[in-house]
């Protein structure tokens, strides 16, 4: 504890400072918010209802009120590698994440979605499970991809059943389609 009674993390939480702004994008709204260390979320369908829930769960993780910055250094690559990435201008995105909205299965499921699934790729749940050693675990990782606070850059809608389904999607599958179109990707078999 520290001399206000706060133990360290709670101040460092204290501290944070998170910024969004909503963006256009070929799936509708985007709300991206970002730290000190990176982007940290990326929500779908960024309507004002959603906006607000989003910045609540937000506010109340990092401890702080989320500003809208939309100009902020700490939001302008994001912003800019999503605009070239809907464009068709960008395959990867290089950006300092922010893992800090999960922990333990889902962050280490997502870190290797992230590092081993390329665009125009798709992996299967199991597939993913057995990466990352618990062959088992292809619920869990359905669910991890549910949880994703980083969907588009992170991912997640690269994840398919094996018998070449979509599976589903928290943004919906209509927008989890068209990222599967945007990349080339007509999901088969993967066995």
């Amino acid at each position: 504890m520290d001399a206000t009674g706060q133990n360290e993390q709670g101040t460092a939480a204290a501290r944070q400072r998170v910024v969004w702004a909503v963006v256009d994008s070929d799936i509708g709204p985007l709300l991206l918010a970002a730290t000190r260390d990176g982007l940290a979320n990326v929500v779908f369908h960024a309507t004002d209802a959603v906006r607000d829930k989003a910045l609540g769960r937000l506010g109340s993780r990092f401890g702080t009120e989320p500003v809208e910055e939309p100009d902020s250094p700490l939001l302008a690559d994001a912003i800019r590698q999503l605009a070239e990435y809907f464009a068709g201008r960008r395959r990867d995105f290089e950006l300092p994440l922010d893992w800090s909205l999960i922990t333990g299965f889902n962050r280490e499921v997502l870190r290797e979605l992230a590092a081993g699934v390329s665009y125009g790729a798709v992996v299967g749940y199991g597939d993913l499970a057995r990466r990352v050693g618990q062959p088992a675990a292809a619920q869990a990782v359905g669910a991890a991809m549910g949880a994703n606070p980083l969907p588009v850059v992170v991912p997640c809608h690269r994840v398919v059943e094996r018998d070449g389904g979509i599976g589903g999607f928290g943004g919906g599958l209509e927008t989890k389609r068209k990222l599967l179109a945007l990349e080339g990707v007509l999901p088969e078999p993967l066995f």
